[in-house]
């Protein structure tokens, strides 16, 4: 047997060893090492092509992707890769399915790249499964996978291979890119507040540093891209109509209607001049030479509406909010970035729920009431929950989670925090 007193320290040094010598050589050990911070990542038991659900997580404990806490969080997952990149790294898996039909030495080198995060415990290097695939290697996968925004399947698709193939370098310089936007979100934030990251498409309400719900969302285009801000709920609009911004008026809603005269009719929008104006015939305007600011285009109340059943208000420059949208199959895909700037809400209804906080005794069930009556009514929220959008692209939970999401907007690099992103052209 090869011997060596190599430390679990030192592994992280060893990435040039063979498989077979490695799990050898890890029979002599230093139990000082405690691994990566994202050790803890939880055993997900997700069903389906999602990769992301929503749905009501209170009282499981959850940790939120924003808290008091995040900095420090983040911050101990900066020095554990610190580690990992100066000891060089991780090894680059080659293509392969790596399932139990695998061979030992793909199997062994898989596991190698799952004790670097510490995803496995650093004594399997040295089990007699060291070279298998076994469940503990299957829930590894599942959990690299829930922390990488992929299908929590436990098969190593080509998506999952290339996450497990970015260098320990790169993922270290994103974990440092992300720590300013973290204080700066993390800042004065109160006990109750949302939660909306951009590159992951999702979003959580939070209650004294626990999560309530966690709902997939449909953020902004690439050549729409949806601002990361600061603010806080202020009101709630049951039925809303739509005034159609002049960008929106200019991209979609006159070329439909040049290309369908009866589009306008079909999708109950009515056409004013002005904003309080009087109602136009849209026939009588010669809409190719016409600034698409010159009109107001403003939609009913109804499922069909732009915001389907209800908005949810807050403060910003950028005039954007949170809304329903009766393009719910959006929410059955992975990549939902289909809006043009805001943030459209899956199960909006349990949000509501927790944004009213059983004010004027509301309850859950009188969404259904509200909305059938087809009128606007709005409501002012008394306790204003804070709002944050963000753009992550890597953060640490306080349960000891790293995550990793795609740089969708490339804004990695230039030092952005919050604001307006430059739309992305020419994809």
């Amino acid at each position: 047997m090869f011997k060596s007193s190599l430390s679990r320290r030192s592994f992280l040094g060893t990435a040039t060893l063979s498989p077979f010598a490695l799990a050898s050589a890890l029979r002599a050990q230093d139990a000082s090492y405690t691994g990566s911070i994202s050790s803890v990542a939880p055993r997900m038991a997700m069903q389906g092509k999602l990769a992301t659900h929503t749905e009501i997580v209170q009282g499981r404990g959850e940790a939120p992707i924003l808290t008091l806490g995040s900095i420090d969080a983040l911050s101990s997952a900066i020095d554990k890769y610190e580690e990992i990149a100066a000891g060089g790294g991780w090894p680059t898996l080659p293509a392969g399915k790596y399932d139990r039909k695998d061979t030992p030495a793909k199997l062994t080198l898989l596991r190698q790249r799952l004790v670097r995060e510490a995803y496995l415990d650093f004594e399997t290097l040295s089990s007699p499964s060291a070279g298998k695939f076994d469940d503990d290697m299957l829930q590894a996968i599942k959990a690299f996978q829930f922390n990488h925004g992929t299908i929590p399947s436990g098969k190593v698709d080509q998506r999952t291979l290339a996450e497990f193939n970015i260098p320990a370098a790169a993922r270290l310089a994103s974990l440092k890119e992300n720590l300013t936007r973290v204080v700066e979100y993390s800042k004065d934030l109160g006990p109750r507040y949302i939660a909306m990251n951009i590159p992951s498409a999702q979003l959580e309400s939070i209650e004294l540093g626990q999560v309530y719900s966690r709902h997939n969302v449909v953020v902004g285009k690439f050549e729409r891209p949806t601002p990361s801000l600061k603010s806080r709920v202020s009101d709630i609009v049951f039925n809303p109509s739509w005034s159609a911004p002049a960008s929106i008026v200019a991209k979609d809603i006159i070329p439909k209607y040049l290309a369908d005269p009866a589009y306008l009719d079909k999708m109950n929008i009515h056409v004013f001049d002005g904003a309080g104006g009087p109602e136009i015939e849209p026939s009588s305007v010669d809409w190719l030479n016409t600034p698409a600011d010159r009109f107001q285009f403003k939609q009913d109340p109804g499922e069909q509406n732009a915001l389907a059943l209800v908005k949810i208000n807050f403060p910003n420059k950028f005039m954007v909010y949170m809304h329903d949208t009766p393009h719910r199959e959006l929410f059955a895909t992975n990549d939902r970035y289909e809006s043009s700037g805001c943030c459209r809400v899956d199960q909006v209804r349990h949000l509501i729920t927790w944004i009213m906080n059983g004010q004027d005794g509301y309850e859950d069930s009188q969404f259904e009431m509200i909305t059938a009556t087809a009128q606007t009514y709005t409501t002012k929220v008394q306790t204003q929950p804070d709002v944050r959008f963000m753009y992550l692209t890597a953060w640490a939970t306080e349960d000891g989670r790293v995550n990793f999401r795609p740089d969708v907007y490339k804004l990695d690099g230039q030092g952005f925090i919050l604001g307006q992103p430059e739309p992305m052209t020419g994809l």
